[in-house]
Formats: C-alpha cells, sequence, structure tokens
C-alpha cells in the first residue's frame, strides 16, 4: 500500500511539476536585452569588433596632416600597423581572460586581409575591400535562403533565442515573418555595398573608414533589435481561424 502524501509533499510535487513546464516552455525566453548582447559579443565585443577600424581611420587621418602627399604611404603603413596591433592585443588579452577569442579572431582575420592589400597597393582605400566583398556574399546567402524557404533570420533566431529547436519551420506565420526579416537585411546590406563601394571607386578613404563603422556594429545592432521585435509580436499573436 502506498504511503498518503501531505499537503506539503503534495505542493513541493506540483511546484517542481510546474518549474519542469515553465524550462520547457519554448515562449520562455531569455531576457530581450541578454539575447541582443550574447548574440553581439556583449558590449565588450561591439566595442572591440570596431576598435581596430577606429584605430586605423583616425592613425591615417592624423598623420595624414604631418606627411606631405609624396609620404602618404608612411601614414597609411603605419595606420595598417597600429591598426593590426590592437587587433592582436585585443586577442591576446581575451585569451590571457579566459574569454570567448571568436569575435577577436574573426576582427583579426579581416584587418589582416584588409591590410595585406592596403600595403601591397598603397591606397587606404584597399583595407575596406574585404569587407565590402563578405558583404556581398552576405546578400547572396540571404537571398538564396529566401529562394529555398529556409529564411537565414530563422535560423539565427533558432541558435540565437530557440535553443537551436526548428519548431518556426512548421508555422506558416513565422515562416512569413522569417523571409520578411531576411529580404529586409539583404535589402540593408546591398545598400551598405553600394554606399562603401562608391566610396571605394571614388577613392575616398576617410569616408569610407566612417561609412564603415557608421554601417558596421550599430547597423547590425538596429537589425537585431527589429528581427528580435517582429518575431516577438508573431509568436503571441493567436492564428486566424481558417
Amino acid at each position: 500500500m502506498s504511503e498518503p502524501v501531505s499537503d506539503r509533499d503534495r505542493a513541493l510535487t506540483k511546484s517542481d511539476r510546474d518549474r519542469a513546464l515553465t524550462k520547457d516552455d519554448p515562449e520562455e525566453l531569455p531576457p530581450f536585452a541578454e539575447q541582443v548582447a550574447q548574440q553581439l559579443g556583449g558590449w565588450r565585443g561591439m566595442t572591440e569588433a570596431a576598435i581596430p577600424v577606429i584605430v586605423f581611420v583616425l592613425t591615417n587621418i592624423v598623420l595624414g596632416f604631418w606627411f606631405p602627399a609624396e609620404e602618404s604611404r608612411i601614414a597609411l603603413q603605419s595606420a595598417i600597423g597600429a591598426s593590426a596591433a590592437v587587433a592582436i592585443v585585443v586577442a591576446v588579452v581575451r585569451l590571457a581572460q579566459k574569454r570567448p577569442v571568436r569575435f577577436a579572431l574573426n576582427g583579426l582575420f579581416g584587418i589582416a586581409l584588409g591590410a595585406w592589400m592596403a600595403w601591397d597597393s598603397g591606397k587606404e582605400v584597399d583595407f575596406y575591400l574585404p569587407g565590402i566583398w563578405i558583404t556581398m556574399g552576405q546578400i547572396v546567402v540571404l537571398l538564396g535562403s529566401i529562394a529555398l524557404r529556409h529564411p537565414m533570420v530563422g535560423w539565427f533566431w533558432s541558435v540565437i533565442a530557440n535553443g537551436g529547436r526548428n519548431d518556426w519551420r512548421g508555422d506558416d506565420r513565422l515562416v512569413r515573418a522569417f523571409s520578411l526579416l531576411t529580404a529586409l537585411w539583404a535589402a540593408v546590406f546591398a545598400i551598405k555595398v553600394v554606399v562603401q563601394g562608391w566610396l571605394w571607386m571614388a577613392e575616398q578613404g576617410t569616408a569610407l573608414g566612417i561609412a564603415r563603422i557608421a554601417m558596421g556594429t550599430p547597423l547590425f545592432a538596429l537589425l537585431v533589435v527589429i528581427s528580435f521585435g517582429v518575431v516577438r509580436r508573431v509568436r503571441r499573436e493567436e492564428p486566424r481561424p481558417a
């Protein structure tokens, strides 16, 4: 014969069951700000990703006033060296502090490639060329994912905010929302390519550097905020009866 369950045990059992249901509930997501911060590597990660580019732009501008036009390559090479050094320091510091270095290594690779191209050509605008190419590739991936009905922003959401689950694939409302959001990302990236590509062709190095900074992390953060807001609203709406 089983022992009688006391009121206290019954209350504890119900409490444990409620906690388990809450844990498994797909609607229970991390705080909105925390989701955004995790994707961007936190405010520190966002800042560290932008620092090498800012150092390059500022060093090139300041030294450009000191050296005459015929010696502009000295300013360029100094800016490249300063930017690469800062990127390496950022990666080493994160490694020493046992922090994730993924963001720092990605930034270091981009800085190294751009630095090599600018050093080889002697043109400061070539420092930003790899970033333009990468953005063009991202546009192709985004549009291709829409055509295949696997919108990239949906998978981004799965990894960042949905515990790796792809249950949104069975919800036509979410598939449409993610497709529209992916198209928005592609359109914004296309604007980046047009603006930065035009500045590159016009060899406007300083303006291109400023555009790279302004259209980098701040714009990406804005897209993340918009996307998470739209998806949360769609998930909370009741499906319309057929």
